[in-house]
């Protein structure tokens, strides 16, 4: 496995926040059915879903968990020569209260909306537990890998922490961030989360992963990556976030 594939692979399911959930049909059996769902990715860095009961995706994982889950860098003019990545594995509903619990505190920072879906209109928590994955990185860099996901060390009460002081006391540093990177200003960001190797912003209803310079293994290093960014005059690495 291309250990290279393999981060720009996780970097695209960072960026990108919803995707094509493909399922084996109940109605019309030996037939896929895809929808688009939005998701966020989970302490183990599998993507987390918020679905409906009564959703036609719903009852075909009830049957068959197996599916697939097609990601797409958006906004491409020629979607054959940007990367796209196909996780295939098995989608598990989340039953035990404090998965719930810790499933919904991270996506409702990701998507604030779907509180009212969740606590109204029968939604649930999925996650995909991935199997193996296609990563296309254009024309000719082709990669089946076995892994994508990477755990974050900071889920939960730490990463909890760091979000709402970066929001309540360093807003201007968010809208630094915001005009380093180039990002839309039309409603002003939040920081939503953070994984080792970089950190998403909320403006509006959009979401943006933006990556550190090098990965941060513990919140010390995250406050210093934080830091100098705050003080950049320009974005620090050769790729520019998306």
């Amino acid at each position: 496995m291309s250990v290279k594939a393999g981060k720009h692979a996780r970097e695209l399911l960072l960026k990108e926040y919803r995707g094509v959930l493909s399922t084996l049909s109940k109605a019309m059996p030996g037939y896929p059915f895809g929808s688009v769902v939005p998701y966020c990715l989970d302490e183990l860095g599998r993507p987390l879903m918020l679905i409906s009961r009564i959703a036609q995706h719903t009852h075909n994982l009830q049957q068959d968990p197996k599916c697939s889950l097609l990601v797409g860098e958006r906004g491409a003019e020629d979607v054959q020569a940007v990367g796209r990545l196909t996780l295939l594995g098995e989608a598990r509903r989340l039953e035990v209260a404090e998965q719930v619990e810790a499933a919904a505190q991270r996506y409702y920072r990701y998507f604030p909306e779907s509180r009212n879906y969740h606590s109204a209109h029968d939604f649930e928590f999925w996650r995909l537990e991935p199997v193996r994955s296609r990563y296309i990185g254009g024309f000719g860099a082709i990669h089946w890998l076995n892994t994508v996901t990477l755990e974050n060390p900071f889920a939960g009460a730490v990463e909890t922490s760091m979000v709402e002081h970066m929001n309540a006391d360093h807003a201007a540093a968010i809208a630094h961030y915001v005009l380093l990177a180039g990002l839309p200003d039309t409603a002003p960001a939040e920081l939503v989360g953070i994984d080792s190797e970089g950190f998403h912003l909320r403006i509006g209803q959009g979401l943006h992963w933006l990556p550190f310079a090098e990965p941060c293994t513990s919140a010390g290093a995250v406050r210093q990556a934080l830091v100098a960014l705050a003080r950049a005059e320009c974005w620090p690495n050769t790729a520019k976030p998306a």
